[in-house]
């Protein structure tokens, strides 16, 4: 009889979470494990059983329920009701959690049944929303409510936004008192700085291990990057600064880049990949705008064509972008945000204060000086080490394993 793993994420398949999430499925089923993956968004594709949560119609009026009473993840009770219907039919052994926002779930209803149910339950943290009362990262407002009760939210018009309420003190008490409750967690973090988060919340008491993120290091790997020089009209001879994100804002380093773009000389042209058609409008001369690819080979050439990736971000946990620039041997300057400096070395890359735009230009200045010879093998070696997504979600099957045990 198989045992079987039964997967919860926003996305299947696709966004660094959505990747994760298959990439444990296919670790999971070649050792064994009869696999499901249940979303409430979009999917890429998958090798996989999916379970879509709900519909179209329930994501839109989540969201909208969410930006007018500040309930995240109260609203789609019907969606969750069968879902748990789903469940019982499944009978899975492992339920692993990964992101519940994103307006598709029910928290209070699942975790109601999840709590009288006597199956491990394992949570990846891929942020910091599950101790909130509101958002998904609280540092770049350097807000500390979170250690005792959250209440006046800085970040009530951010992600998930909320257009007139402040419910952030009754969120944080709900997710307290229900998460709390739960006997069977374990809680994993891919960064030793969210697990400090951690341990310092209402969840502290609870079993938290750190697992980093993997990546597909044979995909991820040194390339020829002609091929994406031409596609995008990318001059050969300039110095390249890439950044790569999902969906672009100033939280990500967006402004950042705009005004890193009026530090460098003509040597050198910023390349941002998951610009939006109206991000691509109006940018600086020295910055080309790429949309966001689903095409990880097409990435893969990308990275390799750059001199440098640089990750301004100004919230992030364990950035998936960093290690695969990595991966593909190109150093990485980072802000010192979350985890994100936990992934490079002192030989891979460099870690900037947020916001030290004059910082970005000094640390693309010393890898100018050293050369891009210098960098991709300590880089390309670091990430086989530490990143390899097979060793990395290994780590999880024996998870798996040991709870069911146990």
């Amino acid at each position: 009889m198989h045992k079987k793993l039964l997967q919860i994420n926003a996305f299947a398949n696709t966004g660094s979470t959505g990747r994760i999430t298959e990439d444990i499925a296919k670790a999971a089923m070649a050792s064994g494990y009869e696999s499901y993956i249940a979303y409430g968004r979009s999917n890429n594709g998958t090798s996989t059983n999916l379970i879509r949560i709900g519909n179209k119609f329930d994501v839109y009026y989540h969201g909208l329920y969410s930006r007018l009473f500040d309930r995240h993840g109260l609203a789609s009770k019907r969606a969750t009701k069968k879902f748990i219907r789903q469940i019982e039919k499944i009978q899975p052994d492992i339920i692993h959690i990964h992101n519940l926002h994103g307006y598709f779930i029910n928290y209070e209803i699942l975790f109601n049944y999840l709590n009288g149910i006597n199956i491990p339950v394992v949570w990846t943290f891929h942020d910091c929303w599950p101790i909130t009362g509101h958002c998904a990262h609280f540092i770049s407002a350097n807000c500390s409510k979170w250690q005792i009760a959250c209440y006046s939210c800085p970040k009530m018009k951010y992600y998930p936004k909320s257009i007139f309420r402040d419910n952030s003190r009754n969120n944080y008490d709900k997710k307290k008192e229900i998460f709390s409750a739960c006997k069977n967690l374990t809680i994993v973090t891919p960064s030793d700085w969210l697990k400090n988060i951690i341990e310092s919340s209402f969840l502290g008491n609870k079993k938290i291990i750190t697992i980093n993120n993997g990546i597909d290091v044979n995909i991820f790997k040194p390339a020829n990057p002609d091929e994406a020089l031409r596609k995008y009209a990318i001059p050969e001879k300039k110095f390249i600064i890439l950044g790569v994100a999902n969906i672009w804002t100033n939280a990500k380093g967006f402004q950042d880049f705009v005004l890193l773009s009026k530090c460098i000389d003509c040597s050198c042209i910023i390349v941002l990949v998951g610009l939006n058609k109206q991000r691509q409008k109006g940018l600086p001369k020295n910055i080309i705008g790429i949309s966001r690819t689903e095409n990880m080979k097409e990435l893969a050439q990308v990275y390799s064509m750059a001199d440098i990736f640089i990750n301004p971000t100004w919230a992030d946990n364990f950035p998936t972008t960093n290690m695969e620039a990595l991966a593909c041997g190109t150093p990485v300057i980072t802000y010192n945000t979350g985890g994100s400096p936990e992934i490079i070395s002192d030989a891979t890359g460099f870690v900037i204060e947020k916001g030290n735009v004059t910082g970005l230009k000094r640390a693309i200045d010393k890898v100018k000086e050293l050369g891009k010879d210098y960098f991709p093998e300590k880089c390309r070696q670091r990430a086989i080490e530490l990143y390899n997504k097979e060793y990395r979600y290994d780590e999880y099957l024996a998870l798996y394993n040991s709870l069911l045990k146990s």
